[in-house]
């Protein structure tokens, strides 16, 4: 990634071709409103990728948000901007050994967010042991197959998970492993094992939820680079090759965010970066699932 140019616009390659935002809007934790306001304001000012999930309860709200911004609704300006624009993600709640009862999930997603298609549509998890696993995997592939969904991935998948669904010789490879990675939490071993298949992860918590901001090597290179601790974080995640996605429903800070472009961390600064690991998990942590 070169200095000075990032934007909003840039995008990385899946492994299937199809292009992704490489910065996007996290929307965890956030109300059915919150998603909503927050979508709208996104999209405004350049977001152009969603992270979604069944379990955050606001699929519906999120592409009705996207679908009002597209038509011109509530007065947004949306210029030439169409569904093929817009890169939206969701996550199923639970892996079953019924392969009816992930497609039949997978069908509600798409209806819920009523944009026509699914994006990126991940495994949320790797709980419910390997025949949950798999069988989830192929309700995915016919999701694709069927043109539901876009491309398929998974989150929280540790390296065992990962060999696991490669080993099964999946007629469609997953595109995407989305962990919680940051300067705290390298996942080196999971990032090896994705670069190896050529999966894209996806950086979720890239801030670690606010609570190392305050760490004295952030704050001495936030001040070295002229920027906020947020967007010295964001930056080491894209110079790894990541896909962040950070959470906000405030438009300032949504803009912070991905004023990233105007510098670039050293390769010493980063290796100093990548030393802060301390395995700090924010939230959940299924990557040792059996």
């Amino acid at each position: 990634m070169s200095t000075g140019n990032f934007s909003l616009a840039a995008k990385v390659k899946l492994p299937n071709g199809k292009l992704m935002p490489q910065l996007q809007l996290g929307l965890y934790m956030m109300s059915r409103q919150e998603a909503k306001t927050a979508v709208r304001c996104a999209l405004a000012v350049g977001y152009r990728g969603f992270d979604c999930a069944q379990m955050y309860r606001n699929e519906r709200e999120a592409g009705q948000a996207i679908r009002d911004y597209l038509s011109g609704s509530n007065g947004s300006a949306a210029g030439d901007l169409t569904r093929l624009d817009v890169f939206y993600t969701s996550k199923l709640a639970s892996n079953s050994t019924s392969y009816n009862a992930v497609r039949q999930s997978i069908r509600q997603s798409v209806e819920a967010c009523g944009l026509g298609y699914i994006d990126l549509f991940l495994l949320h998890s790797p709980y419910g042991g390997r025949e949950a696993r798999l069988t989830s995997w192929k309700a995915v592939e016919d999701a694709i197959a069927e043109g539901e969904i876009k491309s398929g991935g998974v989150s929280n998948y540790g390296v065992k998970h990962l060999e696991e669904l490669m080993e099964s010789k999946p007629r469609i490879h997953p595109t995407v492993n989305q962990i919680e990675v940051h300067p705290f939490n390298t996942q080196t071993e999971i990032r090896a094992a994705c670069a190896k298949y050529g999966i894209v992860v996806e950086a979720y918590a890239p801030l670690a939820r606010a609570m190392r901001m305050r760490h004295p090597t952030i704050q001495k290179l936030s001040n070295k680079y002229s920027c906020t601790p947020a967007q010295l974080m964001i930056r080491w995640s894209l110079q790894h090759g990541l896909v962040p996605l950070p959470k906000s429903v405030k438009r300032e800070r949504m803009i912070e965010n991905a004023q990233v472009g105007g510098f670039e961390i050293s390769a010493e600064d980063m290796k100093t970066m990548d030393s802060l690991d301390e395995k700090l998990v924010t939230d959940w942590d299924p990557t040792d699932a059996p």
